[in-house]
This record gives structure tokens, sequence and C-alpha cells, in this order.
């Protein structure tokens, strides 16, 4: 098996994170929240950190962070925002996305080091559904705490938080 490298995304990132993003959209089984057009993800790159993780060149996951500002217009966020603010200066975790075939092999927390370490001290919030057990358990993992429980679209979401 190739070597796996979690870095800082560039760019060149971009079109790896659009293929894994399809994926992983609910029409095909997966669990994220929506589809996120290119532009989203240049301005997420503009404003604050994505990690990727990539095997032989190729992303295999990706964990985008954002600040409030950027992402308050998102009304799923903006819902989470006001179930649970965090701090002044917190910033939004997610989304977060693995390949099916990396699953299982602590990816996810790789990632979440890797921001960690680029963010110290500051607090990310982020939401789960909670049908998503499987990411609810890998967020606990990572000693997230549930924080709020909100409704968006009829959908029952959970707030977690941590603190970088």
């Amino acid at each position: 098996m190739t070597v796996l490298e979690i870095a800082q995304a560039t760019r060149d990132d971009i079109d790896g994170i659009l293929a894994l993003q399809e994926k992983n959209l609910p029409g095909r089984g997966g669990m994220l929240s929506a589809r996120l057009p290119r532009a989203w993800f240049e301005a997420a790159l503009d404003d604050m950190l994505i990690i990727v993780a990539r095997r032989g060149g190729r992303v295999v996951g990706y964990l985008v962070s954002a600040s409030r500002a950027a992402v308050v217009d998102v009304p799923v966020i903006a819902a989470m925002l006001r179930a649970y603010p965090g701090a002044a200066d917190a910033y939004v975790y997610g989304p977060v996305c693995v390949a099916a075939e990396e699953r299982g092999r602590g990816l996810a927390a790789a990632m979440f080091a890797a921001l960690r370490a680029a963010l110290p001290g500051r607090e990310g919030i982020l939401f789960i559904r909670t049908d998503n057990a499987a990411s609810l358990r890998a967020h606990a993992r990572m000693e997230m705490r549930l924080v709020a429980e909100f409704e968006h679209d009829g959908v029952g979401l959970f707030a977690l938080a941590y603190v970088g």
C-alpha cells in the first residue's frame, strides 16, 4: 500500500475533493449534507484551512475548517450556531469526508490532529446527523463533546465542540 500523506490542501487538490464528495452524497449512499461547488472550496482555502489525506497523489480524505463569517449564510450552519454559538474566535469544522476504502484506519483522526495542530487553543464547532452512527463514534473517539441538539429541514442534528 502506498504511503498516506496528511497535508494542507492547495488548489490542486480541489478536483480530488470534488470527486470524493460526489461519491459520498446521500443519493449515492453517503452521509454528506450538501454538494458544495468548486467556488465554495476555493473560498474555504482563502478563508482558513482544508486538510487533505492523499494516497498515491489521490485525495482520499478531506476536512474543512471555516470562519463563522464565511459560513453563517449556510442555513444548517446558522441553525447550529443558534443552538451553540461557541467562543468568540470559534471556527466551524467540516465537512469531513473519507473514501470508503480508507474508513476504519484512523484517517479522520489524523486529519483532525493536523487541523488542531494548525489552530491550537481555538474552539471548533461541528454538526453531525443524529442517524450517522459511524461519524458519531469516530468523533467521540476524538474527544469531542456534545453541546446541543437541533433540527434543520426536519433532520435531527447534534452540535459538537472541542478546543484545539
